[in-house]
């Protein structure tokens, strides 16, 4: 698997530890299948899982001398459930959430942020530079988004929000005129509009409506959660996210799984 090659060159920064000084010589981490450009099913080997939060954990592991392998565990839920447990040592793409710090130590800082962003269609009349002039406008957004609960708390409340298929479909509602807006990721939303062409016509307002942070968590049950382990983790994620080395993984990640939805047919985009 191979990592941007400025993302490869920051972690070559870090200082190499040469193996492990902790318990664990071995990590088997899992994510949610349908992540881009964080995570996602690998197409050449649909065991495995690919993306920004895979490419930096790999190089990270290298650094402290460990192996891990990046194993796909099913959905979202089940992928949650195999760590949560501790079959599974470490989540590649956490949410933060209050129910999971039972079961998850979390690594800080966050790999990224997550921006949802307001997507209309480009000539559009309406104006969108504030959460309040989403009232009364028809919305969309991916059943598999993974909004923080405020939010979500507040869109149930204020916002009419349509739940679509998948985020393809929740970008086409706008295009087609079915929505007037669509809340879709920065990275991953780029990456549909591209893909469904030039002519569909949708942009992204300037408008963060929710930013989640994507952690890397270790399960509190797993047998290589020790200090070592979790004050290493942290202190290279703050070294990589000082650097700036992790947006230009996700770029190139993003770019990845565009080319990938270029190449499939449309009943099988996630």
């Amino acid at each position: 698997m191979r990592i941007a090659l400025y993302g490869l060159a920051t972690l070559a920064l870090l200082p190499s530890l040469g193996s492990a000084a902790g318990s664990c010589e071995r990590l088997v981490a899992t994510a949610s299948p349908d992540a881009p450009p964080y995570a996602w099913r690998d197409p050449a080997d649909p065991r495995k899982l690919i993306g920004a939060s895979v490419d930096v954990l790999t190089g990270i592991a290298a650094q402290l001398g460990i192996e891990i392998e990046v194993l796909y565990a099913g959905r979202r839920s089940q992928a949650l459930d195999e760590v949560r447990t501790g079959r599974m040592d470490l989540l590649a793409d956490a949410v933060l959430t209050t129910a999971d710090l039972e079961h998850l130590d979390y690594v800080y800082p966050p790999l990224a942020f997550n921006d949802y962003l307001v997507w209309t269609r480009q000539h559009s009349a309406a104006s969108y530079a504030t959460l309040a002039d989403l009232a009364g406008q028809r919305g969309a957004v991916s059943a598999k988004a993974r909004l923080t609960p405020m939010f979500s708390s507040f869109a149930a409340q204020h916002l009419n929000l349509v739940p679509s298929q998948n985020l393809t479909r929740t970008l086409q509602s706008v295009a087609m005129g079915q929505a007037d807006y669509a809340i879709a990721p920065r990275y991953a939303g780029a990456a549909a509009v591209a893909t469904l062409g030039p002519t569909v016509g949708l942009v992204a307002q300037d408008v963060v409506v929710d930013r989640p942070g994507i952690y890397v968590a270790i399960a509190q049950d797993s047998a290589c959660n020790d200090g070592w382990l979790r004050g290493q983790l942290a202190k290279k994620m703050t070294e990589l996210a000082a650097s700036g080395g992790v947006q230009s993984i996700l770029q190139r990640n993003a770019e990845r799984w565009k080319l990938q939805q270029q190449a499939m047919p449309e009943a099988a985009k996630p």
